[in-house]
């Protein structure tokens, strides 16, 4: 009897214990969608990449510095499709969103809200650059982070194309 409750405890306290750390990656992923979803980000050409690659150095706010490094990546690809950038630094020239409406983000709301979903297919077009760990900077009661970042925009594009999303560049005015 006595050994029948000890497993019992035991297995009691794993799935307690299971439990409470779901919970918590749970809420921390709500927390950065939450400061994702404002879509509060710098964008800035940093250099040149490959052909058909725009690198990038994105600044991320949130209150916690781990959150605004981790959602660095989406808002790279997010700032290429819809906010551009003016060119300047390292032979950088100024680049147009590639969404020329404004509004398309709320026409196509589903569309985005998959595409950006936690590794959602987003994913497929960007990479982190390894070159140094960034350092947050504390900005009145949150973190501002900068994280250079790689965004295959040429592949983004033909993806955004196929799936109707945006009109491709042969497709006239």
């Amino acid at each position: 009897m006595k050994r029948i409750i000890n497993k019992a405890s035991i297995l009691t306290i794993i799935f307690l214990a299971f439990t409470l750390v779901s919970s918590a990656q749970i809420n921390k992923k709500k927390k950065a969608n939450e400061d994702t979803e404002n879509w509060r980000y710098e964008i800035e050409c940093v250099g040149i990449g490959k052909p058909g690659t725009k690198v990038v150095k994105v600044w991320s706010y949130s209150k916690k510095a781990t959150i605004a490094i981790n959602q660095a990546k989406k808002n790279a690809v997010h700032g290429i499709i819809f906010q551009g950038y003016s060119g300047g630094a390292q032979g950088c020239t100024s680049q147009k969103p590639l969404a020329s409406d404004p509004a398309l983000e709320q026409q196509k709301a589903e569309f985005f809200e998959n595409f950006f979903a936690d590794e959602g297919k987003f994913m497929k077009f960007v990479s982190t650059s390894g070159d140094a760990t960034p350092e947050p900077m504390k900005v009145g009661k949150e973190y501002k982070v900068g994280v250079v970042v790689t965004v295959m925009s040429d592949n983004l594009r033909k993806d955004l194309e196929a799936a109707g999303i945006i009109k491709g560049l042969s497709s006239g005015f």
